[in-house]
Order: structure tokens, then sequence, then C-alpha cells
């Protein structure tokens, strides 16, 4: 699933092509695409219609469209997008080609007189898109990457600001890691307390600061804590500027382009493979349905 460098290639890239665009038209291929809408394609259809693009806004693994309207001060609703397992998007200059087999929904645009073409993709259909409205945020900050607005679409008023924010209270997040008897890395995949962090950068965290998956959280040291939220940080970053990880042809950015961070991969994947700072082989075994991987020598319960 992609995790925050992932979305956040995919923001910057929509963000540039596409803000200040006017949707002139939608056409929704697949039903489920917008399934949380009550009123389905058509609803979807008229809540879009003549809607212009304000800006493409991320917090953590969460996205969405600012919609402004004539005769709004500030936009109210916004074009929420999940990627799924398998989600993309794909912006075409000009004439758009026929829809690939996987898109499940069309977005036809103007911006400033030049047609372009958004389209969802989503192999897996896990994906959606909605249209809901905006929310205040709780400490009257900008909500996300991309825009100082401060307000967020209704369904991630609860989602925590994510590692990468800069206005995350860094002494707050490790406060709320450190509470509980939920492994570590259960801790860090919960996007309430600090998002944007998944599987692949939780297991990279922890390598990187030498913090077993299985240790509880309460039995994390408030240093130990502050390293791996560094750590969070510094790995995600590195994700970000090679344009985030790739196993398969699923994740691409905008312009169809694979990520490649795959490369630097220093645990998450490579289960029976050297440890890339003591040589002994790393551990794998599933940790609350979710694979993961460690040095069993580095990385002590204890």
């Amino acid at each position: 699933m992609p995790e925050l460098p992932e979305v956040e290639t995919v923001r910057a890239g929509l963000d540039s092509l596409i803000t200040g665009a006017e949707i002139v038209a939608a056409d929704v291929r697949r039903d489920s695409c917008v399934r949380l809408l009550p009123g389905g394609a058509p609803l979807f259809q008229a809540m879009t219609a003549d809607a212009r693009i304000g800006a493409v806004v991320r917090r953590g693994k969460f996205m969405w469209m600012l919609l402004e309207r004539e005769g709004d001060d500030v936009p109210a609703e916004a074009l929420s997008a999940h990627l799924g397992m398998s989600g993309q998007f794909r912006v075409h200059e000009g004439a758009a080609p026929e829809p690939h087999p996987h898109c499940r929904a069309r977005l036809t645009l103007d911006r400033d007189g030049a047609p372009l073409t958004l389209d969802f993709l989503d192999q897996r259909t896990f994906g959606y898109l909605h249209v809901e409205p905006l929310v205040d945020t709780a400490d009257a900050r900008a909500g996300g990457a991309g825009s100082s607005l401060a307000a967020v679409p209704a369904s991630v008023a609860h989602i925590g600001r994510d590692a990468l924010d800069p206005h995350l209270d860094p002494a707050a997040a490790i406060r709320s890691w450190r509470r509980g008897t939920r492994g570590i890395k259960q801790v860090l995949l919960d996007q309430t307390l600090v998002s944007g962090i998944g599987n692949i950068y939780a297991d990279e965290a922890l390598w990187a600061a030498r913090v077993h998956p299985e240790r509880l959280a309460r039995d994390v040291s408030a240093v130990k804590a502050r390293a791996l939220l560094e750590a969070s940080q510094q790995v995600m970053a590195q994700a970000l500027s090679q344009g985030g990880t790739s196993f398969d042809a699923l994740y691409v950015n905008v312009n169809g382009e694979s990520g490649y961070f795959s490369r630097s991969l220093e645990a998450y994947g490579r289960g029976g493979e050297p440890c890339g700072r003591c040589g002994r082989a790393l551990s794998r075994a599933s940790i609350g349905g979710r694979a993961t991987h460690w040095c069993a020598s580095c990385q002590r319960r204890r």
C-alpha cells in the first residue's frame, strides 16, 4: 500500500499540473469508486461540476483536492482520494487517450483554456474518490502539505499529523508512542498518533533506531522513541527524494514512472539476507498480521 513518500510524490505531481483547473465533467466508470457517496455517480458528478481545484493537499497517506466555488470565501468541500492498494492518477495534456482498462473515473479539466484529463486507475479496487465537507483542524494550523488552510476533510479529522509535518509536536508524538502494552511496531502503524508510517517504513525506522518491533511501547525509553521518530523522518525523506518505494507496476507517479527506493531498503523484504550493520541474517515473521523484518542481533527485544 502506498505510504507517505509515495502519496506525496503523487500529490506534488498533481499539484503542479491540475491546481487552478476547473472540473468540466466527471465520468465515473465504476460505481464502487465513489461508494462512500449515498447518491453514487450522479451525486459525485453534481458535487464536482464547475468546481475549481484550489490545491492538492496531503496528510500522512491521505490526499485531497480543495474545491473552490464561485461566491465562497474559502473552500468548504474537498475531493478526497485514497489510493488503497493500487490506486494511481494519470494526467493527460491535450487530447485524451482511450481510458485504461483499470480506469475507474475520468475528470475532464480546463486549465486556462488548455484541456487536461485526470484518470483514476485502480486495479484492485480498494481505492476511492469522495466529495466531503472540510472541518477545522484541532490546533488551527494548516491541515497538510500543499495548503495553508487550517482544515481537513471530515474523514481525515482523526488522523494524526505526519512525521514530516512541520507542525508535528515531537514531544507529544513521543509521549503518545510510549503508552500502553502494544508492540512498538503496532504503535508506529497507528495513523491516529503519527500518520504516514506504513509497514515498509516502520521496519526501516526500527532497524535504523535499533528497536525490536515487538518491544512493548511502555518499555521504549524517551531517548529511543526520539531516535525512532528521527529515523522515521530520515528514511521517509530519503524515500521521497527518490520517488517512493515500488515493488511492482502498481505504484507509479502521475507520469506513469515507478518509484525505486526499494533498492535502498535495509530491512523490509530482506528476511534471511545479511544485515547491513552486523552481517547476521535478518529475521522475518508475521507480527500483528503484517510481514515484519528485523535484525535479532542489532535490535534486541529488551
